[in-house]
């Protein structure tokens, strides 16, 4: 018999499920991948606040706004609203390129195992180059000038402007053409003077 797990059991480490065969629609835990700190708790914070995908996606719900004010309120109101599927629609477009680019991925693993290995030998000793012992900093700041020409290689930089350029085309769109909630419209309605 499985275990319900609840959002609460989701990236905590040590937390399993028990049955191998599950139920699509099924949370599956896995284990921490991010230090507890900062990006782990907005990370939390964004995925709390998701609305649902049903009514993101929902065919029925895009038209094509009568004027420019009414697109610009679409912009504003959808962009507050749907803020956390649009970090996770930008999160996929980085995974999407990511995959798509088996030369980024090295110069990432490049760029990783760097910082393993200084993480490794921080927690020996300190790096002595010329005499002089370099601060962990400095030693992250070497990881990423040796990783640098992998990244140059890879086109990193073309990479980084196509998840950017992507993203505001499609959240631009999404956010111009799908239409605001009931009500949602009468707060940014202004009283004639």
């Amino acid at each position: 018999m499985a275990s319900k797990l609840g959002p609460e059991h989701l990236f905590n480490p040590g937390t399993e499920v028990e049955e191998a065969g599950t139920v699509l629609g099924t949370k599956i835990s896995i284990p921490a991948l991010l230090p507890q700190g900062p990006a782990k708790e907005w990370l939390e914070q964004r995925k709390a606040t998701i609305r649902p995908w049903a009514n993101f996606v929902d065919q029925r719900r895009f038209g094509k706004p009568r004027n420019f004010g009414e697109l610009c309120k679409r912009l504003v109101r959808n962009v507050e609203y749907f803020q956390s599927n649009y970090v996770f629609v930008f999160l996929g477009l980085i995974v999407y390129c990511l995959i798509t680019s088996p030369l980024l991925l090295i110069a990432l693993a490049v760029f990783f195992g760097a910082c393993y290995i200084i993480y490794l030998k921080t927690q020996q000793s300190q790096l002595v180059v010329f005499g002089r012992e370099l601060s962990t900093a400095h030693q992250y700041g070497l990881a990423g000038g040796i990783s640098f020409p992998f990244f140059w290689l890879a086109g990193a930089g073309s990479a980084v402007f196509w998840v950017l350029g992507a993203t505001l085309v499609v959240i631009g769109s999404h956010a111009a053409f799908h239409e605001l909630e009931s009500g949602e419209g009468d707060e940014l309605q202004m009283e004639p003077v």
